[in-house]
């Protein structure tokens, strides 16, 4: 099959491995031009797997900082941190945090490597009902396919979203209208574990520390109104963030921006329709969610592979169906997990499964914490997000930790 991918970025390159592999003809057009830095530079275990697979794990290691976990502050004075080491002994038990360009490069390396043609040149589409088609003029200069159309076309254009832009295609936003700021640093406390990230709740939304090879990738995400009142322009509203916050100040009084900030805003949109009669969306183009638990390399590195697994073993109409579902599945079970952090149920759980330990001295020390760290390592590592189990067993302890009345968390981001 000819298969022609729009965008080199982490999606698009990973279906070209994938595709190239079993023998197709890919060819990917890039046109370039990101910037250097670019959010999504810590990963979740989830990916490890599938960088096994196409033999890249020692390349990511060698450019990353390996990864054990999270440590959240939800308030002052208040530390909730998990391991990946309590994930079942089958999983992996880290992650890294990468920087993007340079794990961007291994990406698409594997891809030309893999035996994909890449094109440096942007592809114009022609819509045709729901058939997506390349400009005659793309496929001319690209010099492809003696002219002749792919068999299957992928937009792997981030969050461009062509094909969407293209067939009118409406997208389900979420409630949030968050902007980000990000760059990165020298001079941070260092971190403790070695590798670990740390998310801080601020008064009107979170920050995050990435820690990197020789540098700390910090970034704010809240409400837009909230952002602006911290000043004019994003370097001045990281400054603030910084001096605002008691812990955060505490740790970096020898903080200095070596980057320029980057921006980035609404980060809750999944299409309505990912697929079509001869195309599919992979990566940011299909959806994405709050950068909250780092799922969006996770969704857009699962995409491709979800899409390569249901073209290789099903007639096309049946993969893009099944594909289009799993996908919008698995967007919208990590929608729901983050907004437990967002509303602070998952710090009540915590508190209130503690006071619950110590009312039943005869349960083992640390019995429904462990169980439940276990649970939350599993969902937050990317390997059972969407099991109707673990959504289950948080379901269920929400409802019988905390009730069904509606509450106000103390922990609740703005």
């Amino acid at each position: 099959m000819k298969i022609a991918i729009i965008g080199g970025g982490p999606s698009g390159s990973v279906c070209a491995t994938l595709l190239a592999q079993r023998g197709h003809e890919v060819a990917v057009f890039d046109e370039g031009g990101r910037p250097e830095h670019i959010a999504g530079e810590s990963l979740v275990p989830g990916v490890i797997p599938l960088f096994r697979r196409m033999g890249i794990e020692d390349q990511v290691a060698a450019i990353g900082i390996r990864k054990p976990g999270v440590t959240f502050f939800p308030a002052l004075g208040k530390e909730f941190a998990f391991s990946f080491s309590s994930l079942p002994r089958k999983f992996p038990d880290y992650a890294y945090n990468v920087p993007r360009p340079a794990f961007d490069r291994i990406l698409e390396a594997s891809s030309a490597h893999a035996g994909a043609l890449v094109i440096p040149q942007r592809a114009n589409l022609i819509a045709e009902g729901d058939k997506l088609h390349l400009s005659q003029e793309t496929l001319a200069s690209a010099g492809i396919w003696n002219g002749r159309q792919p068999d299957f076309l992928i937009d792997a254009s981030g969050r461009r979203r062509l094909a969407a832009r293209l067939l009118n295609i409406k997208a389900d936003v979420g409630p949030r209208r968050d902007v980000s700021h990000f760059a990165h640093y020298e001079g941070f406390d260092p971190e403790r574990p070695s590798g670990q990230v740390r998310i801080n709740r601020l008064a009107d939304g979170w920050s995050w520390r990435i820690p990197l090879q020789g540098k700390m990738s910090f970034g704010v995400v809240m409400d837009q109104k909230a952002a602006a009142a911290l000043g004019k322009t994003p370097e001045e509203r990281l400054e603030a963030a910084m001096r605002n916050d008691p812990l955060l100040s505490s740790e970096t009084r020898g903080a200095k921006r070596i980057s320029q900030a980057e921006t980035y805003a609404n980060y809750q949109l999944v299409s309505t329709k990912g697929v079509g009669e001869n195309w599919a969306s992979v990566g940011d183009a299909f959806g994405f969610v709050d950068p909250m638990l780092s799922p969006g390399m996770l969704l857009a590195l699962q995409s491709a592979e979800l899409l390569d697994e249901q073209l290789s073993t099903k007639p096309l109409e049946d993969a893009l169906q099944v594909y289009s579902t799993k996908m919008k599945e698995s967007l919208n079970a990590w929608r729901d997990l983050i907004d437990y952090f967002y509303d602070g149920r998952i710090f009540e759980l915590h508190d209130r499964g503690c006071e619950f330990q110590t009312k039943l001295p005869f349960l083992p020390l640390g019995f429904i914490e462990t169980f439940m760290s276990a649970n939350m390592s599993g969902m937050a590592s990317g390997f059972t997000t969407a099991e109707p189990w673990s959504r289950g067993v948080l379901k269920y302890a929400e409802r019988f930790v905390l009730g069904n009345t509606p509450f106000l968390s103390r922990y609740a981001i703005a």
